[in-house]
């Protein structure tokens, strides 16, 4: 609270009366409570943002000779290299080995929007997880359930035989870039089991053609 001291005035010998003279005196402890009401309101009405991570599944190495790694249900497979992105579909199967289609053949994609775009692709291979999703997302929106449901529901449907599982492959020229525009692709097309991984002999020999 401000206060005003008077101070002066009377007389002094003969001569007219002087005036009173007055100093102020601010009080600064009511600002300083405000400013601790003040943040205490903001401390407590804040949120922090969570930071968003996409979760990676790392295939452990195979130590055993001969063993062969577990069939995967509805895989695809990702090979860039350099600034291309090629997959295929399922198992691989090498020239001296075929399968019951033959060998395995590398597909170009591309991260645009022609007919063998990786969203395109991704959302054709997904379709049961995105249409699933999409009524989780109504649910949410409606706040039937609860974003701690909401997140295990979808997790769950993405680990499903119907839902797609995607390794990754790189070679030693592939760029960063192409890897990071992949992770957001799959992000996208709701994708929730991917697994970087190394190229097998075959697939370098297959890659090896390709280029």
């Amino acid at each position: 609270m401000a206060q005003i001291a008077e101070s002066g005035g009377g007389d002094h010998g003969k001569g007219k009366k002087r005036a009173k003279k007055g100093s102020t005196h601010v009080d600064m402890t009511p600002m300083v409570d405000l400013a601790f009401l003040l943040l205490t309101f903001f401390v407590l009405t804040s949120t922090f943002s969570k930071p968003k991570v996409m979760p990676l599944n790392y295939p452990a190495k195979i130590t055993e000779p001969g063993k062969k790694p577990p069939k995967v249900n509805n895989a695809a497979t990702f090979i860039l290299s350099g600034d291309k992105v090629y997959f295929y579909r399922n198992e691989f199967y090498p020239k001296s080995k075929p399968g019951p289609n033959g060998p395995t053949e590398l597909e170009e994609a591309n991260f645009g929007s022609g007919e063998n775009s990786v969203r395109k692709l991704l959302a054709s291979w997904n379709e049961y997880v995105i249409k699933n999703k999409v009524a989780l997302d109504k649910q949410l929106d409606k706040k039937q359930i609860a974003d701690t449901t909401y997140e295990r529901k979808l997790n769950d449907l993405t680990v499903k035989r119907e839902a797609v599982k995607v390794l990754i492959k790189t070679d030693d020229k592939a760029l960063c870039k192409s890897f990071i525009d992949l992770v957001d692709e799959l992000k996208i097309a709701s994708v929730g089991v991917i697994a970087p991984t190394d190229l097998s002999p075959g697939e370098k020999e297959l890659l090896k053609e390709k280029n």
